[in-house]
């Protein structure tokens, strides 16, 4: 079965946040990076984010939200 995008979590980058680093808090592996790099394209050649860029991170049917997801944006 494909993986499938149920919904998006906008996120604001922390300095020296990177696409693997994201990948791991998200997905709990960092190598599903790719990921966020397509959600992002305009973004695929930083590998150091400064603070501030808005990023859209999916969320596919086969993985849990993180807990960091606010109330309101889980499907619970």
């Amino acid at each position: 079965m494909a993986r499938r995008i149920v919904a998006f979590i906008n996120y604001t980058t922390k300095e020296g946040d990177t696409f693997d680093a994201l990948s791991l808090s998200v997905y709990n592996d960092e190598k599903q990076a790719h990921h966020i790099i397509a959600a992002n394209p305009d973004y695929a050649d930083v590998i150091i984010f400064e603070a501030g860029v808005n990023l859209r991170i999916p969320i596919f049917d086969d993985v849990e939200p993180p807990e960091t997801l606010p109330p309101w944006r889980r499907d619970e």
